[in-house]
């Protein structure tokens, strides 16, 4: 008997050790899964798809210095220039769909391109919005020697100079935005891409290039004295810049159009991720600081009800069955 209950007590010794040692095993896993899931675990990329110094790279890291104070976690720009934006954008998508790689898109490298390049890949398709981040008007710059002095003026010696003037691009919506000028106006002149904005400014600011397309943020040289601007695509005059007549002032209405910029993740994110990239985003833009750089910049954050993903998919969709047809029509091709 003494054998027997010996027995069963070893064994019972044998078994409680086991489920001990199991557990003992087991302890040390839960907080290695539980730091696997939680989000951010490292810093986080946030590609750009132009030069270092251009205003989407301005607004980029902005929006980057703010949104680590909810994320607890720097966020990393890196510039990937080239192909209108297309390199970066590419990049951004085929990346791991772990939340820490997102890019920076523009109306013109999440919309124009497709119909301008073939990329490999497809935006709609390939990435996951995550939040719309400013509205902003486009402005017609020109050399401070160019012979006008308001855009009539312009109109006329671009219509008495056919293809003589010179036209700086970056990106395929400054592009557009010349062609359709053009369309509008009856003018004609060659144009000259860039890789980024800030070297298209500085042969502006040269005399290299006659006239550009670009963002309030070259106001300051416009006040300097060191380049000229005809007109704003706003629907009403820039507190930044009152003296610049809207388009529909300068009787072309058609011309009152604003682009976006917005940030976007690879496809296959998982949504709680995407979630939080949003929250942190719209954090930033609520801080009064950065609204007001964006402001000082000639951008407007979008309404608080809009700056949602499902806007911003909304948005691109809108966008794409917009312009598709007027980039076709004006036959505007890849660089």
């Amino acid at each position: 008997m003494q054998s027997l209950f010996g027995g069963r007590a070893m064994k019972l010794q044998r078994r409680q050790f086991l489920h001990l040692a199991a557990g003992a095993i087991a302890l040390p896993i839960l907080p290695r899964i539980a730091s696997a899931q939680a989000y951010p675990a490292r810093p986080i990329t946030m590609i750009v798809p132009f030069a270092a110094g251009g205003p989407a790279d301005v607004v980029a890291r902005l929006m980057a210095e703010q949104m680590k104070a909810s994320l607890s976690q720097p966020i990393i720009i890196e510039n990937v220039s080239g192909a209108d934006g297309s390199i970066g954008v590419g990049r951004a998508a085929r990346a791991t769909p772990d939340g820490h790689t997102i890019g920076f898109g523009t109306w013109a490298t999440h919309v124009l391109n497709a119909a301008i390049y073939a990329p490999r890949h497809d935006v709609a398709r390939d990435m996951e919005p995550i939040a719309p981040i400013v509205t902003l008007p486009s402005v017609l710059y020109a050399r401070k020697s160019m012979p006008a002095n308001n855009l009539k003026e312009l109109i006329a010696w671009l219509r008495a100079n056919p293809d003589k003037a010179s036209h700086g691009t970056v990106t395929s919506g400054m592009h557009a935005f010349g062609a359709f000028f053009q369309k509008e106006t009856g003018t004609r002149f060659h144009f000259v891409p860039y890789r980024g904005q800030a070297p298209a400014v500085q042969d502006l600011l040269a005399g290299q290039i006659d006239l550009m397309w670009g963002a309030p943020i070259n106001l300051p040289q416009v006040r300097a004295g060191s380049i000229k601007a005809y007109v704003v695509t706003a629907k009403s005059r820039l507190k930044i810049a009152p003296d610049i007549p809207t388009a529909e002032e300068a009787e072309l209405p058609s011309l009152s159009l604003s682009t976006w910029w917005a940030l976007f993740a690879p496809k296959e994110t998982p949504k709680s991720v995407v979630d939080v990239l949003n929250a942190a985003a719209v954090n930033a833009l609520a801080d009064s600081a950065v609204r007001e750089r964006l402001i000082d910049l000639g951008m407007e954050v979008f309404p608080r009800d809009q700056q949602t993903a499902a806007a911003l998919g909304a948005l691109v969709k809108a966008d794409i069955e917009k312009w598709w047809p007027i980039i076709k029509a004006a036959n505007i091709r890849g660089e």
